[in-house]
């Protein structure tokens, strides 16, 4: 079942992450609606659950995305949310896509395959979304500035909280001679700066679909498991997960997850699904090139992070591995929430539900029932 934006409006807030403001606004502004002043209560007794070899209150925040600096990611533990990664970083200065990049998707039911083949209608339509565009093409700061405020961001996570630094590497110039060894070497290299900020964990983001890429990288088994063994090798102890898009293929997951499973602590799904988004006039809806199609996520999504998860936890079994998994997508309740941990997801991470309900990890944290 879908759950509608006017079923949450007792819960509702203004968003937190304002995509009515540009990047730059909310980065230098935010967090807004309130956010910054929400306080959930501290839970009694010690943390009764675990992630990434971490006690913690529960096993439940925010993903990488729109938790844009440590003034975003210190609210969210302050909300209750108490598993939170810091927006995905680079090497080095990296710009964000023209504005707008988040916009209201209209779909009729799941986003499935068949259904993303299609144009889909995006607007502006943000006060009843629960289904939105993600395009914003990974933007990054210089290192010298996204460190420091990494590593406030890690200071801010209270007992029982984790802060997870993202990272990813970026492509070499056309003309650079090794691309595929500069590549690799970018990917260690971000590894090696989010590991100075003291973040406890390390997540790897393979599939991101709003740079103009025309394939993901966490479809490319061989150089995924070459990138991964390099930063693995680099971060020594500290866990390393990755973040995936849905697979379509069985044949071709299992064989990812054998040969990373290794390195890995564990595997996140999924990020957001590829569509072409038009506006009314059947025009691109998001300017700029490269941009005709773009990553959305919400509640059409659902389906495809529990699909994921159900399919990494019978792939755990087959390999006889103990990596942990990460259920994104669609959660936009606490009974969401407890779906995905029914279908084996050892945490579980929300952001556009997140952004429409401050409330939720509070109360995820207190969502002790079964799921039926």
């Amino acid at each position: 079942m879908h759950v509608g934006f006017r079923g949450l409006a007792s819960l509702i807030m203004p968003w937190f992450y304002d995509p009515r403001r540009t990047y730059e606004d909310n980065y230098a502004l935010g967090p807004f609606g309130g956010f910054g002043d929400v306080a959930a209560a501290r839970p009694d007794g010690p943390p009764r659950e675990s992630f990434a070899g971490e006690a913690v209150y529960s096993a439940f925040g925010i993903p990488a995305g729109p938790l844009v600096n440590a003034a975003f990611c210190a609210a969210a533990f302050r909300a209750g949310f108490d598993v939170n990664v810091y927006k995905t970083v680079r090497t080095r200065t990296h710009p964000v896509h023209p504005f707008p990049h988040t916009l209201a998707v209209h779909v009729d039911g799941d986003l499935t395959p068949e259904r993303a083949a299609r144009p889909l209608l995006a607007d502006d339509a943000l006060d009843e979304a629960t289904s939105i565009s993600n395009s914003f093409g990974v933007p990054s700061r210089d290192p010298d500035a996204w460190q420091a405020d990494m590593a406030a961001a890690v200071a801010a996570a209270g007992p029982g909280q984790l802060l997870v630094g993202s990272f990813q590497g970026t492509r070499p110039d056309a003309d650079a001679g090794d691309r595929d060894g500069a590549y690799l070497a970018d990917h260690v290299a971000a590894a090696r700066l989010v590991r100075e900020t003291g973040a406890r964990a390390l997540e790897l983001n393979l599939s991101c679909p709003n740079e103009g890429t025309g394939a993901l990288l966490c479809f490319d088994t061989p150089a995924v498991t070459r990138i991964v063994a390099a930063v693995k090798e680099e971060i020594g102890d500290l866990p390393l997960y990755v973040k995936l898009a849905h697979f379509r293929d069985d044949a071709a997951l299992a064989g990812l997850v054998r040969a990373t499973a290794p390195y890995v602590a564990g595997y996140a799904a999924i990020n957001t699904i590829p569509a072409r988004l038009v506006d009314a006039d059947g025009r691109q809806a998001l300017p700029g090139e490269g941009r005709a199609v773009a990553g959305v996520c919400g509640d059409a999504i659902r389906w495809a992070g529990l699909d994921m998860v159900e399919r990494l936890a019978r792939l755990r079994e087959d390999v006889s591995s103990a990596f942990e998994i990460v259920g994104v997508g669609g959660v936009l309740t606490a009974d969401h929430a407890r779906a995905y941990r029914a279908v084996g997801a050892d945490a579980v991470m929300s952001a556009t539900g997140a952004m429409l309900d401050p409330g939720l990890g509070a109360a995820v944290r207190g969502s002790t029932a079964p799921v039926a």
